[in-house]
């Protein structure tokens, strides 16, 4: 009997990494998914399969062409039926004023940030009508409801990735395919993303966030799980999270172009 797939793409030690040890956890075969680092790839799925799940690992160029099809494609030959795919790239490309943002730099934010999940849907969403079910969960990020200044490439392209999840709904939902856009609004304990970006101040960061100051990405890992467990009689399309300490989006920096750092995802 073919086994119900979690996918993820995007799989860092932060928030991909642990949702695919929480699906695994839930009966899942995981299968991961990221652009770089073979080793800290290898040491998610042994993590996994230590911990009594079953995983796979893959490293893959999600922006160069034909990848993601085939990586569908081959999972579900190979391993078996998609029952559940998370989108978790990011397309931070930090802090640029307009005239410090090149063509290709800009495009490159849209190739990961928007189509590469409609690459993902146009690949999936055929199998998963054929079943008549399936969940698309996206990790997304503040910028995808409020454009900061210098942000322009990450705003543009999270905006889009939240309207795709929207029309994929409108599309998808009646088919019994359940889509669900997450806004993390705020830092996560991300060691190869937000620790990477600040190296040696990372722990520092930490502790001036205070106790339970940064999205812990095994807690955001329960969030999806519940997400992509939901009947289809009550099921959430889009939902933001933030650690008890932050001020919400709508509510934060009320004076455009003052602090305007960019919050990270992973």
């Amino acid at each position: 009997m073919a086994e119900k797939v979690f996918l993820v793409i995007g799989a860092g030690a932060g928030i991909g990494g642990h949702a695919a040890m929480r699906f695994a956890q839930g009966g899942y075969h995981a299968v991961l998914a990221r652009r770089s680092d073979e080793a800290g790839l290898a040491k998610l799925v042994d993590a996994i399969e230590k911990a009594g799940g079953r995983a796979s690992g893959t490293l893959l160029d999600a922006a160069a062409d034909g990848t993601i099809e085939e990586l569908v494609e081959r999972v579900e030959r190979d391993i078996g039926p998609i029952d559940t795919v998370l989108y978790n790239l990011g397309a931070q490309i930090g802090n640029r004023t307009l005239a410090d943002t090149p063509h290709r730099t800009f495009e490159l934010g849209w190739r990961l940030g928007c189509f590469g999940l409609f690459r993902l849907a146009h690949a999936v969403t055929p199998y998963m009508v054929e079943r008549g079910s399936g969940t698309i969960l996206v990790t997304s990020a503040t910028a995808a409801v409020r454009g900061n200044a210098g942000q322009h490439s990450h705003a543009a392209a999270m905006g889009a990735r939240r309207m795709l999840c929207q029309t994929l709904n409108a599309e998808f939902a009646p088919q019994g395919i359940h889509v669900a856009h997450v806004v993390v609004d705020g830092s996560v304990d991300a060691p190869d993303t937000l620790g990477k970006l600040l190296g040696d101040r990372f722990e520092a960061y930490k502790a001036a966030k205070g106790e339970d100051g940064v999205v812990d990405p095994g807690a955001l890992a329960e969030t999806y799980w519940h997400l992509a467990q939901q009947p289809r009689n009550c099921w959430t399309h889009e939902v933001d999270v933030r650690p008890f300490t932050d001020v919400p989006w709508w509510n934060d920096n009320p004076n455009p172009g003052i602090d305007t750092k960019p919050k990270q995802t992973d």
